[in-house]
This record gives C-alpha cells, structure tokens and sequence, in this order.
C-alpha cells in the first residue's frame, strides 16, 4: 500500500511558497508533500479515528459496493458517500465506477507521513 507524504503549513504561508516556488526563489523537492492541509483540525477531521477505522475495512474487506462498505462499517450510505468523497479528493481512497452506476471503493494509502513545522 501506497504512504502518503502530508503536509501542514498555515494557508498564507503555503500560498507564499507557491509563489515563490513559481518565482524561481525556491524549488519544491521531489520529496515535499503533495498534500497540504492548513491546520493539525483540518487534517484531523479527514483521518479522524471513525475514518481510519473506514479506511482499515476497506483494505482488509475489500467491499464491492458503497452498500457493502455501509453495511460492515454500520455508516448510513449518504455519511458514507461524503466521508468517502472527501478522501478520494486528498488521494486517501478511489472511488471506481462500474456496471454504469455502483462504486467500489479503493483504499489507496494506508500509511502516512506527515510533516509539520512549527515556524
């Protein structure tokens, strides 16, 4: 399973590094995170323990449809979809489409790096 680098840095000042990364003052490392949250809160409420919980039945279950995944984790269907396409927006999760209408669920990380500096 795929580790997901994390990053933290306050909005102002992930906005000024991408200047100064478009500047040319700086370049990004290959080894900087491609995710970037503003705060410890925001990062908290996408892994929060119910969504690691979610994260850990995907992997280990391997449900075929939302349905499934609702019925193992005792989520109701829509909480889920939002939860779900939450995680798929910061590369947690993929959600496949197929048979023209059901989704499978893909946990794509399970294992996290997260780097933040208090500067």
């Amino acid at each position: 399973m795929n580790k997901l680098k994390i990053g933290i840095m306050p909005r102002e000042q992930f906005q000024r590094r991408l200047v100064d990364i478009a500047a040319g003052k700086i370049k990004a490392r290959r080894d900087d995170p491609k995710i970037w949250f503003s705060s410890m809160k925001s990062l908290s409420e996408v892994l929060s323990d119910n969504n690691v919980r979610l994260l850990k039945l995907i992997n280990d279950h391997h449900p075929e449809t939302l349905s499934e995944l609702a019925e193992l984790s005792g989520r109701k269907p829509g909480n889920l979809s939002r939860t779900l396409k939450t995680m798929e927006k910061y590369g947690i999760v993929e959600l496949q489409k197929y048979d023209s209408r059901k989704i499978r669920p893909i946990a794509k990380a399970t294992e996290f790096d997260i780097q933040y500096a208090v500067a």
